[in-house]
């Protein structure tokens, strides 16, 4: 199994489907917890639409076939600078960070 497989079964799901049905996100939900009590809290979330052909090799999972409309390239198509930069991830860790003061 892994990716390979994933992506593959996706763009197979996905046949027939009009490109404009297609839109997806990756969501990302942060806590920041001790015994009993949640500290902070943050979300991040990034749009975009799912392709047939993979492009990019950085990144991983479904990146290849994460189109990000803004910026007409995949997830896997970025620089990891950038992608953390737009990411569900960088985007929720830099709300907890604010969150908590630093």
């Amino acid at each position: 199994k892994g990716d390979a497989a994933n992506n593959l079964k996706l763009v197979r799901m996905l046949q027939g489907v009009a490109p404009e049905d297609r839109t997806a996100r990756f969501v990302c939900h942060v806590v920041l917890a001790a015994p009993g009590q949640v500290l902070a809290g943050a979300n991040g979330t990034i749009e975009g639409v799912i392709i047939d052909q993979p492009r990019g090799t950085n990144g991983f999972g479904y990146d290849p076939h994460f189109l990000v409309p803004s910026l007409s390239m995949t997830t896997a198509q970025l620089d990891p600078d950038t992608k953390n930069r737009i990411s569900h991830r960088g985007q929720a860790l830099r709300l907890l960070i604010a969150a908590i003061g630093h």
